[in-house]
């Protein structure tokens, strides 16, 4: 074998190496992303039930319920929809009923989101601009059914 076929086919296997490394990689980075869903998206059925996702909206004042074991349940909404939290652990500390909050988790077979994971906002003038985006068009499909434009 010459040695020009012979760097022909180093080049060839570090090139399927790279490629194999690449493929692996973006796999891996595909699977640990979590997308965000307004709790519109989420009634209309855009949000997978078997994927990880983040919802976000306001937590609806009244809803909050404490369980036993650090379990509580809140309902959060776009004040269009609304969608139920059940959330194990400890809530932030500027977790409160009427703050935008996200949480990430999956949904079940009830439509109940199972929270990992929760995050408050952390002051009153700062709100993510996916909430703050998914607020506004919820606000905006909310006084579009009550004027009966929409079904």
């Amino acid at each position: 074998m010459k040695a020009r076929h012979k760097r022909l086919a180093y080049l060839a296997v570090g090139l399927a190496v790279l490629a194999a490394a690449a493929v692996l990689v973006f796999q891996a980075l595909g699977n640990n992303m979590s997308y965000f869903f307004s709790p519109t998206e989420v009634v209309e059925g855009k949000a997978p039930r078997d994927h990880v996702i983040r919802i976000g909206g306001l937590v609806k004042p009244g809803t909050l319920q404490r369980g036993q074991e650090l379990t509580a349940t809140f309902v959060v909404t776009d004040n269009a929809h609304d969608v139920t939290v059940r959330y194990t652990g400890i809530l932030p500390d500027l977790f409160a009923e009427g703050q935008g909050a996200i949480a990430q988790g999956r949904l079940n077979a009830d439509g109940v989101f199972i929270a990992d994971e929760v995050l408050a906002k952390h002051d009153e003038n700062y709100m993510p601009p996916e909430v703050a985006e998914a607020l506004e068009k919820g606000h905006q499909q909310g006084k579009a059914q009550m004027s009966g434009d929409q079904p």
